[in-house]
């Protein structure tokens, strides 16, 4: 039996006395690309964040690789998780090698020297997130995009086999998300990593992920395929909107679309009309 990558078994956690996340159990396996999604309010950052062991949960228990996350130390934990936060900070005027380069701290000695195996890894990073160009570049020099990226770079130079994002393509134009999420689907692909996403974006979430968790209101709504998630009913239950789910004209996969209010032909002001091509 495979051990899954990661797996979380009945977690709980709180800020002061307001709960945010409620006998939470899922696992991810082994080259998932996994996303969670769910309105704003939902628990979405928190789970990510006690994934990545920088929060530690009120209860339950959560494995990474089959060993659970307290026996890591935060250097070998670093070694098999990277994360690429929401926002991205650019108040140091690294270079792009040098930033890409941090990347290694967690496989290098006391002395934190990168040697030529480091650097040649970081070009390969660089390469392959196509930034390469930019090595000599800072980073308050890059647009969002080439930062976003480069950052990207930065966490597959530690050689991780899980990466976790949390809303990497928000501030991004469509241009740059499309470039965004191609490459997390060319890395499970090509080198096998496991990849645990938060994203607002349904239809990205349709597109790419392979296997979906929708929370609300700190809970878990629906876990499993995009195609079971992302249902008609699922959906206004988790964003209580009027919504159109059909089917996208690129391939068998969900088309969510909002729906305005002065689209919604007959109904009263404030009302809710929900609309679902699958039913007509």
């Amino acid at each position: 039996m495979m051990i899954p990558a990661v797996e979380a078994r009945h977690l709980a956690y709180a800020y002061g006395d307001r709960p945010v996340l409620k006998d939470i159990s899922f696992s991810v396996e082994k080259g998932d690309f996994f996303v969670i999604i769910g309105p704003n309010g939902s628990g979405k950052t928190t789970l990510m964040r006690i994934i990545s062991g920088f929060l530690k949960p009120g209860n339950g228990r959560l494995a990474v690789m089959g060993r659970p996350i307290g026996e890591y130390t935060r250097r070998t934990l670093a070694r098999t998780i990277a994360m690429v936060p929401q926002a991205v900070s650019v108040e140091f005027p690294f270079t792009v090698m040098e930033l890409v380069l941090m990347g290694r701290s967690p496989h290098q000695g006391i002395l934190g020297l990168a040697g030529k195996a480091d650097r040649d890894l970081a070009r390969q990073a660089m390469s392959f997130t196509g930034v390469e160009e930019l090595s000599g570049r800072r980073l308050n020099q890059l647009s969002g995009g080439e930062c976003q990226r480069v950052f990207i770079a930065r966490a597959i130079c530690q050689d991780p086999g899980i990466m976790l994002l949390d809303e990497p393509t928000a501030s991004l134009d469509l241009a740059h998300q499309v470039r965004v999420m191609d490459l997390m689907e060319r890395l499970r692909n090509e080198k096998g990593v496991t990849v645990v996403m938060v994203s607002h974006d349904v239809n990205l979430a349709a597109m790419y992920g392979n296997r979906l968790l929708l929370l609300k209101d700190g809970r878990i709504l629906s876990l499993g395929a995009p195609g079971e998630v992302l249902t008609y009913d699922t959906l206004e239950a988790a964003y209580e909107c009027a919504l159109l789910v059909d089917e996208s004209p690129l391939g068998k996969f969900q088309r969510v679309t909002p729906v305005p209010e002065r689209f919604m032909a007959g109904s009263r002001p404030g009302s809710i009309l929900l609309l679902d091509e699958g039913r007509r």
